[in-house]
């Protein structure tokens, strides 16, 4: 058990989302937790808005990047910048409170109570998705059991976007070489926890749709990362195969 309370940075990566920017920022920052907005060159302004949150907040910082190149790489860049500015442990969240800032307290206790990451987890006993058509629901559980039986992975939700590292986790996995760019991101950082032979822990959530907005997900997107866990899955196999 850790005895004393650990730091941590709530990272949320933004492509227009200033509708939901300001009131998200408010939400974590009332729960005590700094923010760092990772902004990739949104049209519609959300940079400048975070730059000005941040002028009277300095809780609030803003990480600017010249082009929208996903979700990977603006995380990869901001684990670093959060790394650097010395946190332990490092949160993963939604602009759009898909994702609801109530639960980051449980994230960082699971944290503190041993977990090297802990994730908001859809698909254990007590999570959920609140208002999902059964074909969304199949096609993210299929995702999920695919991901699974490719990669050998003991999680429930491997794709789930809710989570906290620790800092150390962050250094023995190192984000910046990940291959995948979007959702199969979280996918292949979660694979490379396990085989690290971390500790997992998943924290039941429930997950909402946006209210404000557009979905960032596309065919491209998914196709990515269906394609990348075949391959590494593939890959898996074979090496297992070289060395029996």
């Amino acid at each position: 058990m850790e005895t004393f309370r650990l730091s941590m940075l709530v990272i949320i990566p933004t492509y227009n989302e200033a509708e939901n920017i300001a009131a998200i920022t408010a939400a974590v920052r009332s729960l005590g937790y700094d923010v760092l907005v990772v902004d990739d060159a949104s049209p519609d302004g959300t940079g400048k808005i975070v730059d000005a949150l941040a002028a009277d907040d300095p809780g609030i910082q803003a990480l600017h990047r010249t082009e929208k190149s996903g979700l990977g790489p603006a995380y990869a860049a901001g684990f670093e910048r959060g790394i650097e500015m010395g946190h332990d442990v490092l949160c993963e969240m939604d602009a759009d409170f898909s994702h609801d800032p109530s639960d980051l307290p449980r994230l960082l206790a699971a944290i503190e109570a041993g977990a090297d990451l802990a994730i908001g987890s859809r698909y254990v006993p007590g999570g959920g998705t609140d208002g999902w058509p059964w074909t969304r629901k199949a096609i993210s559980r299929g995702g999920n059991t695919y991901a699974a039986w490719m990669l050998g992975l003991r999680i429930k939700d491997a794709t789930a976007g809710f989570r906290a590292f620790r800092d150390t986790t962050l250094r023995k996995i190192d984000p910046s070489t990940c291959q995948a760019s979007g959702y199969g991101f979280q996918v292949e950082m979660a694979w490379r926890t396990e085989q690290a032979g971390l500790d997992i822990v998943e924290v039941p959530i429930t997950f909402k749709d946006r209210v404000h907005g557009s979905s960032k997900m596309s065919t491209r997107i998914a196709i990515e990362a269906m394609a990348l866990i075949t391959r590494w899955g593939i890959r898996r196999r074979w090496d297992h195969l070289r060395h029996r």
